[in-house]
């Protein structure tokens, strides 16, 4: 079924805007809440909603009028406060909540928010129950929407109930190394100055680190500017200057992981996802012996996962794919080349702080620098580029593009691989080559982004 609003990761957009505004996440809180009573059977009692949110200006705004449409479509809606968004799926489960939401926009600027639902069981709805959401959207225009008039915005009838939001992930991140393992350690963080600013820190300093924190003072419009995962930059540096033996960065929500090695340099979630399934398949302990990845990430990943004895599945961009495919492969390890790092035993979304330890576990059990062990992944030559769009046109109906596809992927055959695609939180058209060489996948690359501009109006 087609979605209007739902792309990759929930429903984003900019605040104020056509869809992110508090009349329609109220709409969207009602149509929620009767699609999961409609599975539950209207629980009576009401059945229990929980809210978490990021740092954003917005979110407080948001976050009541999405209660207000939960409460109004059958729910009890309770507020988790600011919290990472694996937090949330891990205070559904242990609250026994039918429905879970995340106020935020990931790794977007602060003008932009979003909504994430999680189900019962802590994942985040499949394409078809969001196409049946936006079905049930009170008095929906599809497609049209409008921003809602200043005096719209509806709000519960008292105070939303507060429940501990990090008790259950703290829990959980606090059991994953033994006591005092991180003693003597420094380390570089950066917390994107999102949701994970009070729970990385706090987790990593109970081990016994010495923090060098960055992006750590939200102020409600500075999420995501100019640090957290997409913008590694300044935590390279820091940890250069400081001497850290790691650095680590998240993204607004917290569900990203990217880090940096003793030298500075940056790995991203291909070469993360490697290392720790690696060090699983000499172990003996990676279930089903497969690693899940995305369409995009390197064709190195499989090389070195095959050459170890195991197996990469493909899903399509978006960790929700991933843990679709990694439910039914029976994997447990998958993620995204953005840093997303999923392991299902724990949690069934990516969480930043969770591939984070784990990385750490493996430097700790091997006594190897993360210099070395990244060097588990010979990637591919690789070019990549973004171009902003003003309007997402089907790809096959543009011959000018299309046509350029189908002509390097001829030419590269079984040595290389093109990926052309929309963003699914963005209106952005997304351009990959792999090949065998750098100057084949940069050719290869400059030809695709002439031809999208000859089919696009690119802005």
């Amino acid at each position: 079924m087609k979605r209007t609003y739902f792309g990759t990761d929930g429903v984003r957009g900019p605040y104020g805007g056509p869809v992110i505004n508090e009349h329609f996440a109220a709409r969207l809180g009602e149509a929620a809440a009767h699609f999961v009573n409609a599975r539950a059977g209207r629980p009576v009692p009401p059945a229990r909603a929980l809210i978490g949110r990021d740092t954003r200006g917005s979110g407080w705004s948001l976050e009541q009028a999405v209660a207000t449409g939960l409460a109004s479509g059958g729910l009890s809606p309770a507020a988790l406060g600011i919290v990472p968004t694996p937090a949330v799926a891990a205070a559904v489960l242990r609250e026994r909540a039918l429905l879970g939401v995340m106020i935020t926009a990931s790794h977007n600027p602060a003008g932009d928010n979003g909504i994430k639902f999680f189900d019962h069981r802590g994942l985040k709805f499949n394409d078809t129950d969001e196409a049946e959401i936006e079905t049930l959207l009170p008095g929906a225009t599809r497609g049209r929407e409008q921003p809602a008039p200043q005096d719209s915005a509806t709000t519960p009838a008292g105070p939303l109930p507060k429940i501990d939001g990090l008790a259950a992930y703290l829990e959980t991140t606090r059991s994953l190394l033994p006591p005092g393992a991180l003693a003597g350690w420094r380390v570089a963080l950066d917390t994107a100055n999102g949701s994970t600013c009070a729970t990385s820190p706090m987790v990593l300093r109970g081990f016994g680190a010495a923090i060098d924190a960055l992006g750590a003072e939200p102020d409600g419009k500075n999420i995501n500017a100019g640090v957290g995962s997409e913008h590694p930059g300044k935590l390279a540096a820091r940890v250069r200057e400081t001497g850290a033996r790691i650095g680590i960065a998240h993204d607004g929500d917290g569900d990203r992981c990217i880090l940096c090695d003793e030298h500075g340099a940056v790995l991203d979630g291909d070469e993360l996802l490697t290392l720790l399934a690696l060090h699983a398949l000499r172990r003996r302990c990676l279930a089903a012996d497969t690693l899940v990845v995305t369409v995009q990430s390197n064709l190195g990943v499989d090389a070195a996962v095959r050459a170890a004895g195991g197996r990469v599945e493909r899903s399509a961009v978006g960790d929700r794919y991933v843990i679709e495919k990694m439910l039914a492969t029976g994997a447990t390890l998958g993620g995204e080349s953005s840093g997303h790092v999923i392991f299902s035993d724990i949690s069934r979304t990516g969480d930043g702080l969770v591939a984070a330890l784990k990385v750490l576990a493996v430097m700790l059990e091997t006594g190897r620098p993360l210099s070395d062990l990244r060097k588990a992944l010979k990637k591919f030559p690789q070019a990549t580029a973004s171009l902003r769009v003003r309007e997402k046109l089907p790809l096959d109906a543009l011959p000018p593009l299309s046509g350029e596809i189908a002509a390097l992927e001829r030419e590269l055959g079984a040595e290389g691989r093109v990926l052309v695609r929309y963003s699914g939180t963005e209106t952005k058209l997304r351009l990959l080559v792999e090949g065998p060489t750098d100057a084949t996948v940069k050719s290869g690359l400059a030809r695709l982004d002439t031809a999208a501009r000859r089919a696009l109006e690119v802005i």
